[in-house]
């Protein structure tokens, strides 16, 4: 059960860092440090809407493997 929740627990982390990258791609890194203020109020659509709901999915379902994890340890 435990190498079953940390294989999964793996998977899960690459998995959450590309969808990451993924949608910081396009931005500058001046954005990252708060120089950026006309993204402030922009409005997601299409693909960046699906990708920033399922970057939240897998961070959930990543917090749900940890606590999962701790608790089968």
């Amino acid at each position: 059960m435990q190498l079953a929740l940390n294989i999964a627990m793996i998977i899960v982390s690459v998995v959450l860092i590309l969808v990451i990258l993924l949608q910081t791609k396009g931005s500058a890194f001046s954005g990252a440090f708060g120089g950026d203020t006309g993204s402030i109020n922009r409005t997601r659509r299409g693909v960046e809407k699906t990708l920033f709901q399922f970057t939240i999915g897998a961070s959930v379902v990543f917090v749900v493997l940890s606590i999962v994890s701790g608790l089968v340890a």
